[in-house]
């Protein structure tokens, strides 16, 4: 893990999740247990609408946990109800926080390889449908990171399990001078999560 990673880490570990988001996350924790419990593999598909913003925090913290808690044989993606692109702050901001990313692509819908480990694969990230061809089309969890995919995805093709785990968009804050620090907290407020999540897994 990289060592600005890690200080990031040891903060996430001191933010406490509320009961109330305990029991949010924990049909989660239930699914990713039985899958560790069966020995098999463990993916999980994170899904907004435009997979611009949330999703992809979401994507990139669980699979950073999952490797912090050595929990094997988990696969994190993410997808929307539409694809847009990955929106510029949310690079900045896992940067700031001690991820290493490379922008390789450089489109409208630019590609992101994230790396939280120098000798780990990177976390590729561009914005794409949750059904494209990069996910996986059955045997998976989707995590509903919004109120509109939510809604807007009553039925998810494909998935074993659907959970509704929903964050404030940062995209509110875009453009005030709050930007910065909304970005950040949301950041944090979904690595606390990921990290309680799989600190629960035996």
């Amino acid at each position: 893990m990289f060592n600005n990673l890690s200080k990031t880490i040891a903060i996430v570990k001191e933010i406490p999740v509320s009961i109330e988001r305990q029991a949010v996350l924990q049909p989660l924790v239930t699914y990713i247990q039985n899958k560790v419990k069966q020995q098999q593999e463990i993916q999980l598909n994170f899904i907004c609408t435009h997979n611009s913003r949330r999703s992809h925090l979401s994507q990139i913290w669980a699979q950073t946990m999952a490797f912090h808690f050595q929990i094997h044989n988990v696969f994190c993606y993410s997808g929307g109800t539409e694809a847009t692109a990955m929106f510029p702050k949310v690079g900045e901001t896992l940067t700031n926080q001690g991820f290493e990313i490379q922008k390789i692509s450089d489109t409208e819908n630019p590609v992101y390889e994230v790396k939280f480990d120098e000798n780990q694969l990177a976390i590729v990230c561009f914005s794409k449908t949750y059904f494209d061809d990069f996910n996986p089309k059955n045997n998976f969890g989707a995590i509903m990171t919004c109120n509109n995919a939510d809604e807007g995805c009553p039925m998810v093709f494909g998935a074993e399990a659907r959970f509704p785990i929903k964050y404030d968009d940062p995209k509110a804050f875009d453009g005030t001078p709050e930007m910065n620090e909304k970005y950040t907290e949301r950041s944090l407020q979904i690595a606390s999560e990921m990290y309680y999540v799989f600190n629960q897994i035996k």
